[in-house]
């Protein structure tokens, strides 16, 4: 899967469509670190191949982590700064909740939150959706970036 490259001045607003789904119970939020364990658990269930960098992303401080949450219950995260600096992801949506404009209030605010820190580009990395990316933000390909940095990594092995 190969990376994408978005610019991050003159993103899409956001606000209303965040404002629609708080309307709805659903909030679109920073991570908080007391949230660990229940963002690590629903990350294990769905993606199992995930975890580490979301616990990478809650080394920070802040967290680059956001949460789309209804009452105590998970429905997505997004991550930024996890896997290498000015990197996005991963992120994903329970699958119930795929439509309604979560992912695409996570992936802006983690965009924002990139720009506010002074990147003027951001890497999406190893990219499955790529036409989700190009419509929401105006990602490009990066030609030549596939398998990226996701490549010659170590696994886990069962006996």
């Amino acid at each position: 899967m190969p990376d994408m490259l978005v610019r991050l001045y003159g993103l899409p607003g956001y606000q209303a469509e965040r404002d629609r789904l708080a309307a709805d119970g659903v909030l679109c939020r920073r991570a908080e670190a007391y949230e660990r364990s229940a963002l690590l658990e629903f990350t294990r269930e769905r993606w199992p191949e995930w975890p580490d960098e979301v616990l990478a992303a809650f080394a920070h401080v802040p967290p680059t982590l956001f949460v789309a949450a209804q009452g105590e219950r998970v429905l997505g995260f997004a991550a930024y700064n996890a896997t290498r600096p000015d990197f996005f992801g991963p992120t994903g949506v329970d699958e119930p909740q795929r439509g309604r404009g979560i992912g695409r209030v996570l992936l802006l605010q983690c965009l924002e939150a990139l720009a506010n820190e002074g990147y003027g580009y951001a890497i999406i990395g190893g990219v499955g959706p790529a036409p989700f990316y190009e419509k929401v933000c105006g990602a490009v390909i990066i030609p030549g970036s596939d398998p990226g940095i996701y490549r010659n990594h170590v696994r886990v092995q069962t006996r």
